[in-house]
């Protein structure tokens, strides 16, 4: 059953890692559960307040990841045109030209969203831009967390071979 949990946790750690890119996937939950589901075999010997903050940096990096692009579109001038712009931008990139089309879907999004809201050249690119650090900048901090998960998860799984 151990090897069933194990083969589970790393599935759910890969999708994790794949989720920190891909916004409809949530990256760090995942990794998350992969932790959580290793502390149930004899591989790791989590304790259950590590599970329980590592469990709250997940939610709370998930939470914090949905209003970073819209506050860093905000902070360099963008509009709510520019922000539902650069949604429809994500997703978008992902379906075209990954993964270049989803580095870059953001930022053409919003830039578009900023020009159909009347905005001129030079504040829908400033507004785009701010929409692209945003989005760059929460993939970071997802990445972050699911990589520190995936660490942990190594060393519990090799350190007790």
């Amino acid at each position: 059953m151990d090897l069933v949990l194990l083969a589970f946790s790393l599935i759910l750690l890969l999708a994790g890692i794949a989720g920190c890119l891909f916004p409809v996937i949530p990256g760090p939950p995942l990794s998350f559960m992969a932790l959580l589901l290793i502390s149930f075999t004899g591989y790791a010997g989590f304790t259950v307040n590590f599970l329980v903050i590592t469990g709250l940096a997940a939610v709370a990096v998930t939470v914090i990841d949905l209003f970073v692009p819209v506050w860093a579109t905000r902070r360099f001038g963008g509009t709510r045109y520019g922000m539902w712009g650069a949604g429809i931008g994500i997703i978008a990139g992902i379906f075209f030209l990954p993964p270049i089309g989803l580095l870059l879907g953001p930022l053409a999004g919003a830039v578009t969203g900023e020009l159909v809201g009347g905005a001129e050249g030079r504040r829908a690119i400033k507004a785009g831009l701010g929409s692209f650090l945003g989005f760059i900048l929460g993939v970071g901090m997802k990445l972050a967390v699911s990589v520190t998960f995936t660490v942990y998860f190594v060393r519990a799984v090799f350190s007790s071979s």
